[in-house]
């Protein structure tokens, strides 16, 4: 498997090679990139549940995650492009996370199926 931040870092230095824009500039548009990231996430769901009257079933769930994962990836990017120690600033926050919402047991914790999957599996429609 890959090293995700090493992977990372080479987007980003082929990213920050390929502008000649000012640095503010150039995180300002990743920014950006997120919400257009979103929005294709957003569009695979309409097309895997079929709610767009021209073009019916256009998508899958298995284009919803890969859509989700452009999402992740996108953001980790934004997130080195803006700061070099990004993976640290991740865990810290990742940390964060765990201890404000993992402290105790909910009940949500609870009413999770057996697979821990809460969206329709993979390629099936809901």
């Amino acid at each position: 498997m890959t090293d995700t931040w090493k992977t990372i870092a080479r987007l980003v230095r082929r990213l920050e090679d390929h502008s000649t824009l000012p640095r503010e500039q150039r995180i300002l548009l990743q920014l950006l990139k997120i919400q257009e990231e979103a929005g294709e996430v957003a569009e695979a769901v309409i097309g895997a549940m079929g709610q767009n009257p021209r073009k019916g079933h256009s998508h899958t769930w298995d284009d919803v995650e890969a859509e989700v994962c452009d999402v992740i990836v996108t953001g980790m990017v934004a997130l080195a492009r803006m700061n070099p120690d990004a993976r640290a600033v991740f865990a810290r926050h990742m940390d964060r996370i765990a201890s404000r919402d993992l402290a105790a047991p909910s009940r949500a914790d609870d009413a999770r199926p057996a697979d821990g999957h809460l969206a329709p599996a993979t390629g099936q429609q809901p």
